[in-house]
């Protein structure tokens, strides 16, 4: 019996197809971390692909199938890496793909040109890829022992799939990576597909040794002030004192609101758990005092999974102590589940930004309108209650791309001419240290305008700002060397800063080499006079003890003994 050659068509389809497929094999399995990936990866790889031609008979169409899909976890997981410093986990598909990220996507020309050609162009390239080739496996077989066989191989295709992603399969050795390293070693691949098991928080369990015998009570009293300050919380949108790249030097690097003044109760460099991205991670950690990272993978989806478990807040400790918890949110509520995490938290009122004018592009002074409307309408409404309020500016968030000559001057040209003299930036890192640094500038007024508004004023009052992370530049800071203090350990981009004031003195000296953001809601209190309950007692304790460090603290046995007190004692986490 003779076969009919294969039509020239069919054969190009599938010259394409395995070019494809190499390209994928090259970037995809083969530029995992470790061997044990290259060969986890290139499984999936292949298994996809046979569990596809069992499928559908289709040798180009398999081949295409399997390249796509793979392909697209691959430059998800490189685009996500490059501006938010994390790879693409299995959660992303349930928390992030919802309107407010297709809303961000849009500002980026980047993402935004990779996800209109993954949603027309791969659709069209299977459709025409199965349509241009007739079934071919087994086609000389009999109907029923071509369908039998098919039937058994996409069978067999899919349950060694399954058993791969198992963390109990043949590939255990690539499942549990710790955190740190799943996030950073670029095995987009393996870590996406092992996140699966991930999903589930991780709360901290106590080692056998944990000792409890350690205090975790204040034994001095919390005293008020006579009359309770209004506390002003601002999370400043991806922002850190430019000081710290030792090439900034030059005046434009210098604002006003990273320097102390007769007002200044405390400040200075602060270590946060995220980088060019993730705010709500800082959000969690600020109104939590938990760090994100404690959870495992599941914590960076705060705002969905951790922010109904979480019994003990900054506004609810705010609360006990008389005060009515507002939040001034820039976005729409619905942006990561915001609306729903603030109640969560403890917030009597959450003001979504659209509903009064501001969005992606609105500027810092556009905010402080907009306080200064919900200031006043709250102090009218309920005239006897000390406020808190948790607000975040916006406009620092990236790119940083506008180009130079469309910013005003002095930044209008390069700051930092040049490519080969000392403390120079080449015409990329020039353009978004220029864009960084012009709205910096408006941050600062902004800053100095609330600070008047505040602390001007005989109501006693206590302001607080911070940087929720640093930008990325899409990757390009790290380019810049910098300058933090040793206690911030060797991660120099967890490094943002903080700042407290307030209007009547304080009778304690609050000076950390660096602080982390997981304290800076007992600060504040502390700042302000406010009693604290035993959550924030305890978060005090660990404070002073670690001198301001908290994962990375010196006394591991101290840190366990917080976590056994927080978590098995006060039951900081509920089902």
């Amino acid at each position: 019996m003779t076969t009919s050659p294969t039509p020239r068509r069919t054969r190009r389809l599938r010259a394409f197809a395995l070019a494809a497929f190499a390209v994928l094999v090259v970037f995809g399995p083969l530029a995992e971390n470790t061997v044990d990936e290259k060969v986890f990866a290139s499984a999936l790889v292949a298994l996809g692909v046979l569990a596809a031609a069992f499928a559908s008979a289709r040798v180009a169409f398999s081949l295409l199938l399997a390249s796509l899909l793979f392909g697209m976890v691959e430059v998800a997981g490189r685009l996500k890496f490059l501006y938010l410093q994390t790879p693409v986990l299995a959660p992303d598909l349930q928390y992030f793909v919802n309107s407010g990220t297709i809303e961000v996507i849009t500002h980026y020309p980047l993402l935004l040109g990779v996800s209109l050609a993954a949603i027309l162009l791969v659709p069209l390239l299977l459709v025409l890829s199965f349509m241009g080739e007739r079934p071919a496996l087994f086609a000389a077989r009999p109907r029923a022992q071509r369908a039998a066989a098919r039937m058994a191989g996409t069978l067999a295709a899919c349950g060694l799939l399954v058993a791969c992603v198992s963390p109990d399969g043949p590939f255990n050795g690539v499942f549990g990576k710790p955190m740190w390293i799943a996030i950073n070693d670029k095995s987009f691949l393996t870590d996406f597909f092992t996140s699966f098991n991930d999903t589930v928080i991780n709360e901290p369990k106590s080692p056998p040794d944990v000792d409890r015998s350690i205090e975790w009570k204040l034994a001095r009293p919390m005293q008020a002030p006579p009359k309770l300050p209004d506390v002003v919380l601002v999370l400043e949108e991806s922002t850190f004192d430019p000081r710290i790249l030792k090439l900034c030097t030059i005046p434009q690097c210098r604002r006003r609101m990273f320097d102390a003044d007769k007002r200044t109760r405390a400040h200075g460099p602060m270590t946060v758990h995220t980088f060019g991205g993730g705010t709500w991670t800082s959000e969690f950690s600020a109104l939590t005092g938990l760090a994100h990272t404690l959870f495992g993978n599941a914590g960076l989806y705060a705002p969905y999974n951790l922010a109904p478990r979480v019994a003990y807040t900054l506004p609810h400790a705010f609360k006990r102590a008389g005060y009515r918890a507002v939040a001034l949110y820039p976005m729409s509520g619905d942006f990561l589940n915001a609306r729903n995490a603030y109640d969560y938290y403890g917030f009597d009122a959450f003001y979504d930004g659209t509903e009064y004018g501001l969005g992606w592009t609105s500027h810092d002074a556009d905010l402080l309108e907009v306080f200064e409307r919900v200031y006043a309408d709250e102090k009218r409404v309920h005239p006897d209650t000390p406020l808190f309020v948790f607000m975040l500016t916006l406009h620092q968030h990236g790119p940083h791309m506008t180009p130079l000559a469309e910013l005003p001057p002095p930044y209008d040209k390069p700051l930092f001419p040049g490519r080969f003299k000392p403390k120079a930036l080449d015409e990329w890192l020039n353009m978004n240290l220029g864009n960084y640094l012009e709205r910096l500038g408006q941050s600062d007024a902004m800053l100095a305008d609330l600070e008047k508004f505040l602390l001007d004023g005989q109501h006693p009052a206590v302001l607080a700002h911070f940087g929720d992370h640093q930008p990325s530049f899409d990757g390009a800071i790290n380019e810049i060397p910098k300058d933090v203090p040793k206690e911030a350990g060797p991660i120099a981009h967890w490094v943002t800063y903080y700042m407290i004031k307030s209007n009547f003195p304080v009778r304690q000296r609050y000076d950390y080499p660096v602080l982390d953001i997981s304290f800076l809601g007992s600060l504040v209190l502390d700042v302000a006079g406010v009693p604290k309950d035993a959550y924030y007692q305890a978060n005090t304790l660990l404070r002073e003890r670690c001198k301001g460090r908290y994962l990375d603290c010196k006394d591991t046995k101290l840190v366990a003994s917080y976590h056994d007190y927080i978590f098995a004692t006060l039951g900081e986490l509920h089902e």
